[in-house]
């Protein structure tokens, strides 16, 4: 793909963050989670991606997110409820609890959600979700960073925003904590996702 994958725009060496407006983060961040939501339920069967994160986001020409790497994709009936793995899949610091433990629910395409929560976040905060090398232990673990943040309304640190990319920043972080409960029956379906990112903030 001729601009290459998600994370070489969010994630800058350089400092300078974004190489496209707000208004474009969003409509990427939308346009990923209809993607989703094909593989959700547009096909005959079910496919769970198991490995969303923003290096397997390809962008085209226009900017169009397109998913790569279907390696650790898993097809599963529309009447199931869950899917049985054998093994942990994914990508550290976007597997679902339940991945890791079934004491936390089980596998299901809700598996996904949590992945594209992580990938919200990090779209927001152009910074990986776990960051070792943080000057303040508490910016280390980046959602309860998030959290704290959202709690206190505060900026993200994020500098010189219009008041509208103020709004689209909160909004993609509300949705995203949405996304990533631990518990997965508590959040939410790919569709209600697109509904509250096409929805208001206030509503959120």
């Amino acid at each position: 793909m001729p601009n290459g994958s998600l994370d070489k725009h969010i994630f800058s060496k350089t400092g300078k963050y974004l190489s496209f407006s707000w208004d474009k983060l969003f409509e990427i961040a939308l346009a990923t989670a209809r993607g989703i939501e094909y593989l959700h339920g547009g096909c005959d069967v079910y496919i769970l991606h198991f490995d969303i994160k923003p290096h397997n986001i390809l962008l085209d020409q226009n900017l169009i997110p397109k998913f790569s790497d279907f390696g650790l994709a898993k097809f599963y009936p529309k009447e199931n409820d869950f899917v049985s793995i054998s093994a942990t899949r994914g990508t550290i610091g976007y597997i679902a609890p339940e991945l890791i433990s079934r004491n936390f629910g089980t596998v299901s395409w809700k598996s996904d959600i949590y992945s594209f929560g992580m990938l919200l976040l990090e779209m927001v905060g152009g910074r990986k979700n776990s960051d070792m090398k943080a000057a303040r232990s508490s910016k280390a673990y980046f959602l309860s960073w998030v959290y704290d943040q959202i709690n206190i309304s505060g900026d993200l640190e994020l500098l010189d925003l219009t008041e509208n990319e103020i709004m689209i920043a909160r909004k993609l972080c509300l949705i995203g904590l949405w996304c990533i409960q631990v518990k997965p029956s508590n959040s939410p379906s790919i569709t209600k996702v697109i509904e509250m990112l096409e929805g208001r903030t206030d509503d959120l």
